[in-house]
């Protein structure tokens, strides 16, 4: 676990951060490959993804807000400009309406156009995870005697009091959460990857996504240490089965596989 990677001066440069820009420029790169592929202009992958970065971080702080309330009304300043608190399904809310927008704006084939996304959204995901897990930024996993197991005492946020409050040794190896998500979003980012050459209707690879980044958080949040809200369930398997749901019903009406539309160039993908 590194938090900082080097510092000149009074300047730090934070592996979170780095593994954040990583996350995005990989991104972007996968989209403007899947819009070149499928006729659409490749330079709007910048765009797309400035725009998903804004929401992104803009979506993800808000939902941190409103998960720690009373933390955010008695400092709301530590609490804005802090480097931790970033809540993934508020960041993926956020970009989604911002990107939304863009498209809508420029009059392109929205279905189309997110399907380039989806694949760039699980690689950004495996990248970030790994940003986490450098920075130890509260979203370890449950104490565990497996080889494995890690200890976050240089987290930037949280570990003491955790330990302290769950009566655990500073020492305890707890679970590698972010690596199990790494792994588990990289095998999803496999699976689009190659999907995405077999004829499916537009909009598919995004149910796809839906569906499987759902499955993969709503398992490993059962080992992760976020509180349960109703059923033994978190904020985030609630959320996670309802974009599976989301996903499951839209590929089932969709009744994959059909031929696509072919690209704006007239020919038929292959």
């Amino acid at each position: 676990m590194h938090p900082e990677i080097f510092s000149i001066g009074p300047v730090t440069v934070y592996s979170f951060g780095v593994m954040l820009a990583i996350a995005f420029l990989a991104s972007g790169n996968v989209v403007q490959r899947e819009l070149g592929r499928k006729g659409l202009d490749p330079e709007l992958a910048s765009t797309f993804t400035l725009w998903a970065a804004v929401g992104g971080i803009v979506g993800s702080r808000v939902l941190s807000f409103l998960d720690d309330w009373r933390g955010f009304v008695a400092d709301p300043l530590a609490f804005v400009f802090t480097g931790a608190g970033f809540v993934f399904y508020g960041g993926l809310i956020g970009g989604f309406l911002t990107v939304s927008y863009v498209i809508w704006r420029k009059g392109l084939p929205y279905w189309r156009v997110t399907d380039c996304i989806a694949p760039a959204l699980a690689v950004g995901q495996a990248i970030g995870r790994i940003g986490c897990q450098l920075a130890g930024d509260g979203d370890w996993g449950v104490p565990t005697t497996l080889p494995w197991g890690m200890s976050f005492p240089h987290a930037i946020i949280g570990w003491e009091q955790w330990t302290k409050d769950a009566g655990l040794p500073i020492d305890v190896r707890v679970h590698p959460a972010p690596v199990y998500e790494t792994i588990g979003y990289g095998l999803v980012f496999l699976i689009l990857w190659r999907r995405r050459l077999t004829p499916h209707v537009d909009g598919y690879m995004l149910w796809m996504y839906l569906l499987l980044s759902g499955a993969v958080r709503f398992l490993v949040e059962f080992i992760r240490i976020n509180p349960k809200l109703v059923w033994g369930l978190s904020e985030a398997q609630l959320i996670s089965l309802a974009i599976m749901a989301i996903g499951a019903i839209q590929i089932w009406r969709s009744s994959e596989p059909t031929l696509v539309e072919a690209p704006a160039s007239g020919r038929r993908e292959s």
